[in-house]
């Protein structure tokens, strides 16, 4: 697709986005404080339209930056619908990188996840070039496939019950590419990436959350059946759109994205009496059609017009298309316990977040230290106050579903980083 000049660019920025950008040490959960960040425009590297700083959490203000109108990603069109910025990361003691491509839309938060490697002698900067989005650049159609993969074949079905892996390998490329690199990512950390290089995050709430839905379910498709890995090859999925789902290494996601995978990652789409998660293929409906299939731009329209997530999944995919919940998700210390922590509440489950909260703050500072009691008091509350400001959730001081197990994802981040030191 062509592209328009930096000037036609910035004279179609009108609206307002914003980008948070958090920064820590590659290979685990170590914020990087007093991080540098400049921001200018993709094109003009040398004009910095902001500069900011990360804190003792490794994140930074939320910076507002210019877009396009919101109405160009709410249909199909050839104007870009996002603006592209770059960014120049540095920080003492760390190699810096450039990101460029980094997409902002209208009225949408968009979060830059940043791993700077230690310093090493005679190491040039590192350099991510994030491509177009998939409903605006041009990549190859899906290559059909059946929903349900055979289960009499020998060796075709490995695993006995769904399970939500805590990681997932990407081939970075088409399966046959023995030049791709593998990438190991986390499970929703992939879901996040793919959904915000897949659909725009201005769309209704509903058709975000139905297509997250499909994106699962085709992944846990691919982990449930080992499809690579019964070919021979050492990888769960590729990034290739002809195969699989568009994940694009070093992107930025959108919080309403985020959001919507962090309530529904133990989930995916069944049929009945058919145990595998259904593999479920899906197409932009605009450049591409495939009746059989759900339309992202047709389900855009479906949740302008009011529909539910499953209305939607089951308008295209018919109706004995039902939501189910995975039996286990692999690599957490403890299980939600069914409801919400809230003050008055007791007992071992807020025992674990208390203790989990406490180790934590030991890379996370601001977060504060608890005593380990099992009575979810008012400290108990702040801190989990303070812990959901620093990882962007919202800040009710309840641990709900999503925030308990963000506790869990960065529990373990920290832990395994106290092992290995």
């Amino acid at each position: 697709m062509e592209r328009k000049s930096l000037r036609a660019m910035q004279q179609e920025a009108v609206d307002t986005g914003n980008l948070r950008v958090r920064v820590k040490r590659e290979g685990g959960e170590v914020p990087v404080p007093n991080a540098d960040i400049k921001i200018s425009y993709t094109g003009d590297p040398g004009d910095i339209l902001e500069e900011i700083k990360t804190d003792e959490a490794g994140q930074t203000e939320t910076v507002a930056l210019k877009t396009p109108p919101v109405e160009y990603s709410l249909q199909p069109s050839e104007i870009q619908p996002y603006s592209e910025y770059t960014l120049q990361i540095s920080a003492p003691g760390y190699e810096s990188i450039t990101i460029t491509g980094a997409e902002i839309l209208s009225a949408q938060t968009a979060v830059q996840e940043v791993s700077l490697r230690p310093l090493r002698p005679d190491q040039a900067p590192d350099v991510i070039t994030i491509p177009d989005h998939t409903l605006y650049g041009t990549y190859p159609p899906k290559i059909a496939e059946a929903e349900i993969k055979p289960m009499d074949t020998s060796g075709e079905i490995v695993l006995s019950r769904v399970v939500v892996p805590e990681y997932i390998v990407v081939h970075d490329g088409s399966p046959r590419d023995t030049t791709a690199s593998n990438y190991y990512v986390r499970y929703r950390d992939y879901i996040k990436n793919v959904a915000s290089s897949e659909i725009y995050a201005t769309w209704p709430s509903a058709t975000i959350r139905a297509n997250v839905l499909t994106i699962m379910s085709f992944t846990l498709n691919r982990v449930y059946t080992e499809w690579y890995r019964n070919k021979g090859y050492d990888f769960t999925i590729t990034s290739s759109t002809a195969f699989d789902q568009k994940w694009i290494y070093g992107r930025n996601i959108f919080e309403s994205i985020s959001e919507a995978v962090d309530e529904l990652f133990d989930n995916y789409l069944s049929r009945p009496n058919v145990k595998q998660p259904i593999l479920t293929q899906y197409c932009d409906g605009s450049r591409v059609t495939c009746p059989n299939w759900m339309s992202q731009w047709g389900s855009k329209d479906l949740g302008d017009q009011g529909y539910q997530a499953i209305e939607i999944i089951r308008y295209y995919y018919g109706d004995d298309m039902y939501i189910n919940s995975a039996e286990e998700i692999s690599g957490i210390p403890a299980s939600w316990p069914g409801y919400n922590l809230d003050i008055g509440s007791s007992g071992e489950k807020v025992r674990q977040i208390q203790e989990q909260i406490t180790a934590i703050s030991q890379n996370y500072p601001l977060i504060p230290k608890l005593t380990a009691d099992g009575i979810y008091g008012e400290r108990t509350q702040n801190a989990v106050k303070v812990f959901q400001s620093v990882f962007g959730l919202p800040q009710t001081g309840i641990v709900d579903y999503r925030t308990w197990y963000k506790i869990q994802e960065i529990y373990v981040g920290v832990t395994r980083i106290a092992e290995l030191n």
